[in-house]
């Protein structure tokens, strides 16, 4: 009888998850789709955008995070039974994605220096930069997406964004065609790498368009969001930022410091940085499983824990973590199968075919750490605790991983360095130790009913 119980919220998680996992690996095909088309065109081309999208990406995770309070939450107050509450919170997370996207932007309008600063290839930097100017264009829109898209998650309706996220894929490539190739009887010159941040950008309102109907005609109407305007409120801002601050920070310290490995890996030429790319770009579409089943972790959760079902928020936690521990098992075994078919999807120079295919032999290391300590850190947020995962994120893959990376790839006190190899280490340190930190932190929040009270006032 005890399996019941499990089995019954391994088929809640599922109905969650899947959506998730769709919309992920749709967002997540945008970015091969990049990396495909433009490496089509140069391996200059393809370094130029992944040195783009590793100042990008850690800066838009750092708002979408702090606008992911939204998830837990929404799902709380729906597990309360109070989901015409969700409004309110939604509209003041709404001022924070529009006007920290738009600081955001005018960032990465003017970024061109750091890539001087760091001294990567010069041949990759007018890319990377002309990339940022372009996508950044799209940030505001991209996290009021993500506000809306969170509020429909937080009530459990994870299918709006899967919808939405393919139609976007469907849009995304041959808007890449256009402006990377370019279209001269349509007055659209070739840009290469480049054109990959307009598409982003036109992407990216669209989205926001698609999910604003969705919201104003469907079932979350019952919010209330778009039933009143509200002016921005320091106290509400303040909630919302006290929880999502340390979710933003735990994303950007995570992805800052892959971005600041491939920024140190640039030094070693745009070949080397190519191999990283696509080796990063196959275990990143393996990683949205385990995502997603965070994501799904983070509402089922929440849910329970609003309705004060202790047991039930344990449950949905633990089920959670095991499915990413034997998803990232199974994928690693994977990678060293298929290593060389799958990089031979994205290039057929020689060079950069044998050292990516050489990388994922430390990728599929990647999946037995990678996966489950998403996941963990997603059941963690379902009960609101974000402060400690934050500062274990921050510890693990700054003090550990990329020093050691650096270490091994560099050199160190006239030691000679092993090259890009040495970082891959150096990455698995840092979420090796990641990892553990988090296991043992759901092990002691999960079964602490007063924890879990003092979380729930946030």
């Amino acid at each position: 009888m005890t399996r019941w119980p499990v089995l019954a919220e391994f088929r809640s998680l599922g109905v969650l998850a899947v959506p998730i996992i769709i919309t992920q690996l749709a967002q997540m095909g945008m970015g091969v789709a990049d990396a495909i088309m433009a490496g089509r065109v140069s391996a200059t081309d393809l370094a130029g955008i992944a040195l783009g999208g590793n100042l990008y990406w850690p800066l838009m995770l750092l708002m979408s995070g702090i606008v992911m309070a939204v998830t837990p939450s929404v799902s709380q107050l729906h597990g309360a039974g109070r989901l015409a509450d969700a409004g309110a919170v939604v509209r003041q997370a709404l001022w924070i994605a529009v006007c920290g996207g738009a600081l955001i932007a005018v960032l990465l309008q003017n970024i061109e220096p750091v890539y001087r600063l760091l001294g990567v290839d010069e041949r990759a930097i007018p890319v990377a930069a002309g990339y940022l100017r372009a996508a950044s264009l799209g940030l505001p829109m991209m996290l009021a997406y993500v506000a809306l898209r969170c509020l429909c998650e937080g009530i459990s309706w994870t299918r709006p964004a899967m919808f939405i996220g393919l139609s976007m894929l469907a849009i995304k490539v041959p808007l890449n065609w256009l402006f990377i190739y370019g279209q001269p009887a349509l007055g659209i010159p070739a840009m290469g790498g480049v054109g990959c941040g307009w598409s982003t950008a036109i992407v990216m309102a669209c989205s926001l368009i698609v999910m604003l109907i969705v919201v104003s005609v469907s079932r979350v109407r019952a919010s209330g969001v778009f039933a009143a305007f509200s002016r921005p409120e320091a106290a509400a801002i303040g909630r919302l930022l006290r929880l999502g601050v340390p979710i933003g920070l735990a994303l950007f310290v995570e992805v800052a410091f892959f971005s600041a490995a491939t920024l140190l890996i640039g030094r070693l030429g745009v070949e080397t940085v190519a191999a990283h790319q696509i080796a990063f770009n196959i275990v990143g579409v393996s990683f949205m499983v385990p995502l997603a089943l965070g994501m799904a972790a983070t509402i089922r959760v929440g849910f329970n824990v609003g309705a004060n079902d202790l047991a039930g928020a344990s449950r949905s936690a633990w089920v959670a973590t095991s499915a990413a521990v034997v998803w990232g098992v199974g994928l690693a075994v994977a990678l060293l199968i298929w290593r060389y078919d799958l990089v031979g999807l994205y290039t057929n120079e020689t060079d950069v075919v044998q050292l990516a295919a050489a990388l994922l032999l430390l990728g599929a290391l990647f999946q037995v750490f990678d996966g489950p300590q998403a996941t963990v850190m997603g059941t963690l947020r379902g009960y609101k605790d974000t402060r400690a995962p934050m500062l274990i994120a921050l510890v693990a893959y700054w003090l550990f991983g990329l020093p050691a990376g650096a270490i091994l790839c560099f050199g160190f006190l006239g030691l000679p360095g092993i090259g890009v190899h040495g970082m891959w280490w150096g990455l698995v340190v840092g979420l090796a130790v990641v990892a553990t930190a988090l296991f043992a932190r759901l092990a002691r929040i999960s079964g602490d009913p007063v924890r879990v009270a003092q979380f729930r006032l946030r």
